[in-house]
């Protein structure tokens, strides 16, 4: 692998959600550790699944991996680093001030900024503080998806220059009053990510074109803040050689050769590396040791490692699901094998009920790369075409809504929450409105603290609050950023809710927050969005009882992609779809009061035409 040859110190594995930066850095750790190297695999992702990945609890301290000699991991848990942060600002003032004004500070110290602001001092002390990481030879980073690992790459300069200029009187005080004391740490983390021979970044991605063109921006921007030294794998290839006789896989090959033959100008000069789509669940040693080998390879190690992929392989199982299955056949198969299941629907059965209320909020949530754009998609022009008014709109930095649309239709309308441009056109209102009347110093005043980068949190909750109020006339369907940033977002939701309530409560005065709307099922319907595949359901269930703790109850679950609902007769899928049907079962039985399962397709749902018959599909 072109990617693994003289690695330097620092290696970060970057793309869009789904696209395998979890499973390429687990393996990678593996491959160096096996060399003798010693490694710290580190997850700056608030959706973590390291340790799900490896099968051992890992959480927010550098933990060593007992199995594997000379490699260590740590997930950075956003919400841990968060409390630590929160409480060494509070500590020290807690019973000298008054507890009016500790619970001040407390809920000034409450939102997403508070957050990214401690992730970020944990992520920069390990690219910096040499006692911390004397021990490793490499530190293998497996980031949170891209738009946001962009923010985390470029907080270092925005951090520095916004210390250099001074705070002033920023908004979000609370959060920033322990930055001024890392002034050094940023400094050096600024600079070791410029040094081309200390850091490598390795752009992950599908043989699709929305995430090489996600790549291709990536390697831009990255570019643009100094990290040069990149490379290109593209994962989950589907082999040719697989797909002899099955209709569907030779249509698979047919379009990721046809993508991968016509590769955005800005990837084409970069050295890439193709990664096979296994057979197999990449979750256990086993499994992670022959993700980076060829299927030669892979024949000649199988018995060896057998044990440990997590599943047989086709050819050695009698319980390979026959490949004629349409969505009704596999919803019959599962509901009948699993006692007690839930009833299963396909997608426009989903949305018989969601058309039921006239109007309303739809938010589809997930794991990066679980086709969340799509499903979105496909709803809002099935309700579309049933002649209701509906707005689509993303939340996601990385999504491609009018990629996938490829057109337009009577009564919808599209819409971006673009981070940058809600916070461009929040500051210019704020200069215009509170900035009017103030004089030069005054005016000075208020943009440095409009320049603090707690200020797009706010422009995002306002822009975000400003779209789902449009729920109580129309269809408002909103696709969200993946998991643990869409959190980030409901945590912002949450804090405004409880100011409100604060403000509010005793006053009898009638208000809705945009949390109680979210927590009120007559407006609000939640689709949570996963595969049939571990690590997807685990998020998905995790983030299930995230939201339920906040008081909001998801509708309904959509599985994705299904290869089990889909007609297969190639041994590779049909092996993978014998290891959905444990997944499948899990939500059926234990996560889902209702469903649907939408199958693997020939042609992607790209167009109005396609997003239709996808709703449809088995009906």
């Amino acid at each position: 692998m072109n990617f693994l040859q003289s690695a330097p110190r620092f290696l970060f594995f970057t793309g869009k959600g789904g696209v395998g930066k979890t499973s390429i850095a687990c393996a990678t750790a593996l491959e160096l550790a096996r060399l003798n190297k010693r490694v710290l695999l580190v997850s700056t992702d608030p959706a973590s699944n390291v340790g799900q990945v490896f099968g051992i609890t890992i959480g927010n301290q550098i933990t060593q991996v007992v199995e594997v000699p000379n490699l260590s991991a740590l997930e950075i848990d956003p919400q841990a680093a968060a409390q630590a942060y929160r409480d060494r600002i509070v500590g020290p003032v807690r019973g000298v001030l008054p507890d009016s004004v500790v619970k001040g500070i407390e809920e000034q110290l409450s939102g997403a900024c508070t957050t990214e602001i401690a992730a970020f001092d944990e992520f920069t002390a390990l690219l910096t503080d040499g006692a911390l990481t004397q021990d490793f030879d490499h530190i293998v980073f497996d980031t949170a998806p891209t738009g946001h690992t962009i923010r985390m790459l470029q907080l270092p300069g925005a951090w520095s220059g916004f210390l250099e200029d001074g705070k002033g009187d920023a908004s979000c005080l609370g959060p920033l009053a322990g930055l001024e004391k890392q002034r050094t740490q940023y400094k050096a983390a600024v600079d070791a990510l410029a040094a081309p021979l200390k850091t490598r970044l390795v752009l992950v991605a599908r043989a699709q074109a929305a995430t090489l063109n996600e790549a291709a921006r990536t390697h831009g921007e990255l570019a643009g803040i100094g990290l040069s030294r990149q490379y290109l794998v593209i994962n989950g290839v589907f082999p040719a050689a697989q797909a002899v006789g099955d209709p569907l896989a030779q249509a698979i090959v047919r379009r990721e050769q046809a993508v991968l033959a016509n590769l955005p100008d800005a990837l084409r000069d970069l050295p890439t590396d193709q990664i096979e789509l296994k057979a197999f669940n990449l979750m256990g040693l086993g499994a992670l040791r022959q993700l980076l080998t060829s299927t030669d390879t892979q024949t000649d190690r199988h018995r060896e490692e057998r044990s440990d992929l997590g599943g047989s392989h086709a050819a050695d199982s009698d319980m390979a699901i026959p490949g004629t299955m349409d969505c009704r056949t596999a919803l019959a198969m599962t509901n009948t094998a699993v006692a007690g299941a839930p009833g299963g629907h396909c997608l426009a059965t989903l949305v018989d009920g969601i058309a039921a209320e006239g109007h309303g909020l739809v938010m589809l949530m997930g794991k990066g790369g679980v086709g969340k754009t799509t499903l979105a998609a496909a709803i809002a022009v099935e309700l579309a075409t049933r002649g209701y008014p509906v707005h689509l709109s993303t939340s996601d930095p990385a999504a491609h809504l009018m990629e996938t649309l490829h057109g337009t239709l009577e009564h919808l309308t599209v819409s971006r929450i673009d981070p940058h441009e809600v916070t461009e056109a929040y500051r210019a209102q704020v200069l215009a409105t509170k900035g009017a009347k103030l004089d030069a110093a005054g005016r000075a005043v208020l943009e440095e603290d409009l320049r603090s980068p707690c200020t797009e949190e706010i422009a995002v909750f306002q822009a975000f609050s400003r779209v789902i109020r449009e729920a109580g006339k129309k269809f408002v369907v909103m696709d969200t950023a993946p998991t643990g940033h869409t959190l980030l977002l409901l945590d912002a939701t949450g804090a405004y809710h409880r100011d409100m309530v604060r403000q509010l409560g005793s006053t009898g005065m009638h208000f809705t927050t945009p949390m109680m709307q979210l927590q009120d099922p007559k407006q609000t319907k939640i689709l949570i969005v996963t595969l049939a595949e571990t690590t997807p359901v685990l998020e998905a269930a995790n983030l299930q009882t995230d939201l339920r703790r906040a008081g909001i109850e998801p509708w309904a679950w959509v599985i994705n992609n299904s290869v089990a609902a889909a007609k297969v007769t190639s041994p590779l899928l049909k092996q993978r779809a014998h290891n959905e049907l444990r997944e499948i079962e899990s939500v059926t039985t234990r996560h889902a009061s209702r469903y649907a399962l939408v199958p693997l397709l020939k042609d992607e749902p790209i167009g109005m035409q396609r997003l239709q018959q996808l709703s449809e599909q088995g009906v």
